[in-house]
């Protein structure tokens, strides 16, 4: 091979020296900072009016339940009473105490038992 040959081949072999510049490419972000903020500030925002309803909820379902028992106990002491003063009238009944008297030795002058009333202030 003689030089021109090999000159001419040379310049085949070798790439292009050329600087390769590596350009940075800045792409648009698809949301800002500004937006996040946002949208942190408002999702904050719903789920505390979350957090406060269903706090809210809980305590008047507990209130609730505090007036049914409330109620309950009310109409349990209100039919007891009834029966309290359904048996106060049998117990008071005039028969049933001449019969004791009676029963007990005591005699009676007057034939007339009238029932006592009630005692008011």
């Amino acid at each position: 091979m003689s030089a021109e040959q090999v000159r001419k081949q040379q310049p085949l072999q070798q790439p292009n020296r050329e600087k390769q510049v590596k350009v940075k490419v800045h792409r648009k972000k698809w949301i800002s900072t500004g937006e996040k903020f946002l949208y942190s500030i408002a999702s904050t925002a719903v789920i505390a009016a979350s957090l406060y309803m269903v706090h809210f909820s809980s305590s008047t379902d507990k209130l609730n339940r505090d007036i049914q028992q409330a109620e309950q106990k009310i109409d349990a002491q209100q039919s007891q009473n009834e029966n309290l003063a359904y048996q106060v009238k049998e117990l008071s009944n005039p028969d049933r105490i001449l019969k004791i008297a009676k029963k007990n030795g005591l005699s009676i002058k007057n034939s007339q038992v009238k029932q006592a009333g009630k005692v008011t202030n």
